[in-house]
This record gives C-alpha cells, sequence and structure tokens, in this order.
C-alpha cells in the first residue's frame, strides 16, 4: 500500500518580519519568502501558499486571492486591513486575522507625544535652535494641565491616552456613542454629545476607526465650531480630519496648532499643511515602535498557526462566531467530525442539521456549534475548500441550516453532542459524541440510534450491513488479504438480524477496491471512510 503523502503547510512571508515571528510559526510549516510590494513576484509565489503573512505594503485583492490557488489564511502583522479585500477573502473561504492589539501602547504614547509637542512647540524650537536661533519668546506655549482634553474615540487606544493624559491633571471628556458610560466613569472620563466636545475641549485627539460615517468628522462644520485656539491631534486614521479644512482653520487662527501622524492618501510626501509652523507631522508612526512589531508579529503568527491547524479563530474579522468558552471549544470540533460523519453515513447533505448540547455543556452559549456543523457537513460534498468563514454562505446556498440547542440529559456522561440530520423527505438520521474529558479523546456514542463505544480520530472505516453470522470474520479476512491492518472493530446493533453499524479503525488510508471487495462480500448497504487530516470525507458508496 502506498504511503499516504503529507502535506506540510507552506507559509509565504511576504514582509520583513521579525526573527520571533517565523519562530512563533513553529516547526511544522514551511516558510518562503518573496516582496510583496513586487505585484509580480508576489503573484508568482502566491501559488501553493497555505498562509500567507503580510504588512501594510502587500496588497491582497481579488487577483491576489485567484492566484492562491491553496490559500487559507491571510495574517497582517498589524491592525489595518486597507490593503485586503476582506469579502473576497470571505467568498473564497480564507479567514483574514490581524493583531489589533499589538499596537495600542504605541499609538497612545504617539498620541501623547504629539499632544505635549503641540502645546509646548518643540518640533519648531529644536529646528529653529539647530538653525542657529535662539527664539525663547517665539515658541512660548501652554500648560496641559488645567486644560481640557476631548477624546474622539474611548476605545482602546483612547482609554490609554486618557489614563495618561489624567496623570498631567487635564480634565478629559470624550465622544463615543459605542460605549458604556460606566466603562468612562470608571476611566475617569466624562462622555459628551460631540457638539459639546467640539465646543469645550482646548485640545483634541482622534482615536476612532475610519469609516464612512467617521470619515471627514472634522471637516468644516466642526471646524467652525471648536473652541478658538484649539490644538488638535490625528495618529488614529487620515481622513477623518479633513485636511482641507484644517489648512484653513490653522490659517485663519481658528486653530492654534496640529500634530498629525496619518494622512487621507498616504505615503504622503506633499501638503499644504507641512508649509505651516504650527504643525507637527509624522510619518504615520503610531505603530512604528520595535515592541509593537514584535508583538504583531508573534501574534498573527500564533494566529495563523491556529488556523493551519484547523482551529477556529473567534478573533479573525470574518468569522461569525463570538466568543467562545473555552470549555466550549473542543465541543465545537466534535460537532464538526460528527456532522462529517453523519453526512458521510447518509450519503447525502440534509436540509437541516439540529445540534444539541447536552449536560454540563448546555451551561454555555452552544450557537457556535452550529459553525461546527455546517463546516463538517459541507467538508466532501462541496468541491473546494469549506472554512469556518465560508460555511455559512456556502450552507445557505445549497438549503442547509444549522440550529444549536441545549439539553440536560448527557446519556450517562457528564457532557455530550447530539447531532440530527433532517432531510427533504421528513426522514431523520443522528450521531452522537462525548469527550473523555474536557479537550480530551472524542468518542463515538451513538449511531443511528445504536449504541456504539468508538473512538474519534484517526483513520476509520464504516460500513452498514446486515448483522448476520459471520460479518465480522468476512470483512477481517477481506481486509486482510489487501494488507489493511485492523486497529480496533466495534459493533453497532440492538438485536440480532437487523441492520448493523461495524466501525474498523485501521493504521493508515484505505483504497477503494478492498473496501468495496469487503462491502459485496458482507453484502453491505454502504461504506464510507474518514481521516484524521480534519476528517475529510475519502470515498462514499451508496
Amino acid at each position: 500500500m502506498d504511503e499516504p503523502v503529507v502535506h506540510r503547510p507552506v507559509v509565504l512571508i511576504a514582509e520583513e518580519l521579525s526573527p520571533a515571528t517565523v519562530d512563533a510559526l513553529g516547526p511544522g510549516v514551511e516558510v518562503r519568502h518573496c516582496a510583496g510590494a513586487d505585484r509580480a513576484a508576489l503573484l508568482a509565489a502566491l501559488p501553493g501558499a497555505d498562509a500567507v503573512l503580510i504588512r501594510s505594503a502587500t496588497r491582497m485583492d481579488a487577483e491576489a486571492l485567484a492566484a492562491a490557488d491553496r490559500l487559507r489564511v491571510i495574517g497582517r502583522a498589524g491592525v489595518g486591513l486597507d490593503n485586503v479585500d476582506v469579502p473576497a477573502a470571505s467568498a473564497a473561504g480564507v479567514m483574514v486575522v490581524n493583531a489589533p492589539t499589538s499596537n495600542v501602547v504605541s499609538a497612545a504614547e504617539l498620541a501623547v507625544g504629539l499632544l505635549v509637542a503641540v502645546a509646548r512647540n518643540i518640533p519648531q524650537a529644536d529646528a529653529a535652535l539647530k538653525a542657529g536661533q535662539w527664539q525663547r519668546s517665539r515658541f512660548s506655549g501652554v500648560e496641559l494641565a488645567g486644560k481640557t482634553l476631548g477624546l474622539l474615540g474611548l476605545g482602546r487606544i483612547g482609554t490609554l491616552v486618557a489614563r495618561r493624559m489624567r496623570a498631567f491633571e487635564m480634565d478629559v471628556i470624550a465622544y463615543d456613542p459605542y460605549v458604556q458610560p460606566a466603562h468612562a466613569a470608571q476611566e475617569g472620563v466624562t462622555l459628551v454629545p460631540l457638539e459639546e466636545l467640539l465646543e469645550r475641549s482646548e485640545l483634541i485627539s482622534v482615536h476612532l476607526p475610519r469609516t464612512p460615517e467617521t470619515t471627514g468628522l472634522l471637516g468644516f462644520e466642526a471646524l467652525h465650531r471648536v473652541r478658538p485656539g484649539v490644538r488638535i491631534v490625528n495618529a488614529a486614521r487620515g481622513g477623518i480630519v479633513d485636511e482641507a479644512e484644517l489648512y484653513a482653520a490653522l490659517k485663519e487662527g481658528r486653530v492654534a496648532a496640529a500634530g498629525i501622524d496619518v494622512f487621507a492618501v498616504e505615503p504622503c510626501p506633499e501638503s499644504p499643511l507641512f508649509e505651516l509652523d504650527s504643525v507637527v507631522v509624522t510619518p504615520h508612526l503610531g505603530a512604528g515602535t520595535a515592541e509593537a512589531q514584535e508583538r504583531a508579529g508573534v501574534s498573527v503568527a500564533g494566529s495563523v498557526r491556529r488556523a493551519l491547524a484547523g482551529a477556529l479563530l473567534p478573533e479573525a474579522v470574518n468569522v461569525r462566531a463570538g466568543v467562545i468558552a473555552p470549555d466550549l471549544a473542543p465541543w465545537l470540533v466534535l460537532t464538526e467530525r460528527l456532522a462529517g460523519l453523519l453526512v458521510a453515513a447518509t450519503g447525502r447533505l440534509p436540509g437541516r442539521l439540529e445540534a444539541v448540547g447536552r449536560g454540563e455543556i448546555a451551561g454555555h452559549d452552544v450557537r457556535v456549534l452550529e459553525l461546527g456543523a455546517l463546516k463538517g457537513a459541507l467538508t466532501g460534498p462541496v468541491e473546494g475548500g469549506v472554512s469556518y468563514v465560508n460555511a455559512p454562505a456556502l450552507a445557505a446556498g445549497r438549503g442547509l441550516e444549522a440550529v444549536a440547542t441545549t439539553g440536560p440529559d448527557a446519556l450517562g456522561y457528564r457532557s455530550a453532542v447530539t447531532l440530527r440530520a433532517v432531510f427533504a423527505d421528513g426522514s431523520e438520521a443522528s450521531v452522537t459524541g462525548t469527550l473523555t474529558e474536557p479537550g480530551g479523546r472524542a468518542l463515538l456514542v451513538e449511531i443511528f440510534g445504536l449504541p456504539i463505544d468508538f473512538p474519534l480520530g484517526g483513520e476509520a472505516v464504516f460500513f452498514r450491513c446486515p448483522d448476520r453470522t459471520g460479518v465480522l470474520g468476512a470483512l477481517g479476512a477481506a481486509l486482510g488479504a489487501a494488507g489493511v491492518n485492523i486497529a480496533a472493530m466495534r459493533l453497532a446493533r440492538t438485536a440480532p438480524g437487523e441492520d448493523a453499524v461495524v466501525a474498523l479503525s485501521v493504521d493508515a488510508p484505505v483504497r477503494p477496491e478492498p473496501l468495496a471487495e469487503a462491502a459485496g462480500d458482507v453484502r453491505a448497504t454502504r461504506w464510507w471512510t474518514l481521516g484524521d487530516g480534519g476528517w475529510e470525507i475519502r470515498r462514499t458508496l451508496v
């Protein structure tokens, strides 16, 4: 028998990343490199890659995704995803992961630096003195203590800025319609409407994502409502502050100074803002620290490694899973295996899958099991890759829905999952599995209503056949003659003479020919095999 080919996942690193990032991928992958900013080089390197790691210079759009025939995950070592076509990736079943918290400290510290710089004219004084000009009175600034700081956005970075600026004895107010008042109060921040923030703030710092709603937020109208002499800092996203309107406000004196790290179009080597001495500019340095880059790379490498191992990443930007309790995560994998087994065993795709979490796991939100049921059911019947990303869309296109509920009875186990398939003709079929311990060995304990005790792991072969004398012996003889080594055998039946299911653990994948011969010998009505590599259906025969 030919040995199965073990595919070693290929990770394409398209931009310079730290050695720690490469180490975080682990030894089980093949690492390749290319210059992602070189379009031709990128498109040539993508075929055969299972994952690609990028920063901001590599554009993963529909063209790149089409070239990546085996891609499963895109890892962006950073926060922004402007260079990734997320909808196209989702349609292709490619998971997109980033490192949303890797640069929060660095970004917050840069915003603080810009606030101090625009208050005390530090860069301008530095440039003048280095040019031989000692001008103390020209660069007189203002104290931060006692001033009112208005934060546009009180998310992770805005909160860190608030903490640091309160240490400067500033009065901090914020506008953020998505933040709970209790969080703001805990941080010593007062939430106010946008109009009030504009009118009260002596310094304003932007910490919002760029969306259709926030683009141009500080534009003509807002910059005509600000408190005269306000100082504005934007180290969040370009385009939130209208640069042309900011230039006009600075020229007219409505805005005293500005610190800008981000621009609507980047790179931005030229801007009217650069002409003004009252403006401090930096070339998008928010995440530009060694610590932030290291954290981003290591974080996203870990996510890529887990994604390649088949794990669901609820933190992925295009996975609809929400927060998964750690105790529930192993049951998601079990549900996926049960769904693949159920579809293989029946030989058809149901219209509805019902996952019931029983026993102790019923205390959790089990809705994530729906995702495992859909992915497991579609792996095999659907050509192309099926992932946690595209499984819901693929299922909807095939009229398949999944629901997850809970039940108290765990059938004698601490916890169990029953998966029931309902077909268009009204018929049903079910399987039930359990784990010997949280995250431990998976067991099949029921199939088609028949009790069984069979480990769900490794390579397995199933036969559905009449329960009559000599069936097990005939199967063993036929498979033994073909060189198939049977590691374990279980029989699921209710009474002699009725239909039974024979489950066999085998040491390696089995070719179809000996299985077809064995099935004929015992008059099996169906046989199917499942493999440990993602439990993909290897073969089904009706």
